[in-house]
């Protein structure tokens, strides 16, 4: 079964096997021709220098569906909503390594009609200062679309100082189809002000796109009024979610590459909650909400898109399942506690009118 039957034909069902090589192929999978000479492998760029981080990030992605299950729901909203498309143009917050963008590469790639793949673009949205590291992302996405044959240009954007978003910072060609997409979720991914994210995804607003996918944390959720003690244990609920699915992921793995994940990863991770924990601001906003507040239209998320995450979770620890509340948004969870969501949206007012609004978190 090819992959394109896999993505866009759902009476087919998924096939397990197929779907764990483009599990591994999002990280480090040499999946490059054999014709090629040498192969390529798609790596994660050591953004903290540290090389226990990105082993325990790569370790998180082998035995959580923690960061692919929102990749992969993302990325087949993106694909079907840019069939046909000649020019597909992605901008991404704050892209990192890049590791979302080798399976949705290869599924361009691989698409079955006479046509040649489209030509992708992504414009990566980076903060401050970040400018060598988020280079040396480009690299290695273009050395990953040539092995595979897809047309493929990268180009940077800035944050202003301040962390927000100028929609006029980014450059598009007539005829493209341009995505939004933000995803929050990797465990590893620095804190970003409430107002820097709300700005990118209001200046969306302001360019004419094909759809915007929200990847979020969720179950930690703050409660208005709820204090300083209700913030602190709904995150605490949280963290104990993802630790109780971590040590059932890592069992056949032994303590030690989980003690990696938790020390390297989570802890740090928990000490920030936990400082913000203490803060009165609306950064426990949830973006979906925040979305729907301020006007943006859910576009529903296909039956396939939702068999594929339910295929992806049965390939790990009994324990995880799929809440689907409304339907445009799908939640990761963890013995019915809510990880992660994936939201697809589209066009809202313009930045401006959302920047007037109170419901817009402040710094």
């Amino acid at each position: 079964m090819s992959t394109e039957d896999l993505l866009h034909n759902p009476k087919r069902g998924v096939n397990a096997g197929v779907l764990r090589g483009r599990l591994a192929g999002s990280v480090e999978l040499s999946i490059c021709p054999q014709t090629q000479p040498k192969p390529c492998k798609f790596f994660p760029v050591n953004f903290n220098n540290s090389l226990p981080v990105m082993e325990a990030f790569q370790l998180l992605q082998e035995m959580t569906p923690y960061i692919k299950f929102g990749h992969f729901t993302a990325n087949q909203a993106i694909l079907e909503a840019v069939a046909g498309e000649r020019r597909v143009h992605i901008v991404d917050y704050d892209i990192m390594e890049g590791v979302q963008w080798a399976s949705l590469m290869q599924s361009l790639v691989t698409a079955k009609n006479s046509a040649p793949p489209p030509h992708l673009r992504i414009t990566a949205v980076r903060c401050c200062g970040r400018k060598p590291m988020v280079q040396q992302t480009g690299r290695r996405l273009s050395e990953f679309a040539a092995a595979v044959g897809l047309p493929f240009s990268f180009r940077q954007c800035r944050l202003e100082p301040d962390g927000r978003f100028r929609s006029k910072a980014v450059k598009t060609v007539r005829g493209e189809a341009v995505v939004f997409n933000c995803a929050l979720h990797a465990p590893h991914q620095a804190h970003h002000a409430a107002r820097s994210v709300g700005s990118f995804l209001a200046g969306a607003a302001e360019v004419s796109h094909r759809v915007i996918a929200v990847v979020e944390e969720s179950g930690g959720g703050r409660r208005e009024g709820s204090g300083v003690v209700g913030r602190f244990v709904e995150e605490m609920v949280r963290y104990s979610a993802i630790w109780d699915a971590m040590e059932a992921g890592f069992a056949m793995e032994g303590n030690k590459a989980r003690e990696m994940v938790e020390r390297a990863i989570l802890a740090p991770r928990i000490a920030g909650a936990v400082g913000r924990a203490y803060r009165e601001d609306e950064e426990g906003r949830r973006w979906g909400d925040w979305m729907a507040e301020a006007g943006y239209r859910k576009l529903e998320l296909s039956s396939f898109n939702y068999c594929q995450a339910k295929q992806l979770i049965g390939l790990f620890s009994e324990g995880y399942g799929l809440e689907q509340d409304a339907l445009n948004k799908l939640t990761l969870q963890w013995k019915s506690r809510r990880l992660v969501t994936a939201s697809i949206w589209s066009a809202a007012p313009a930045a401006g009118d959302l920047e007037s609004q109170s419901i817009l978190p402040r710094l």
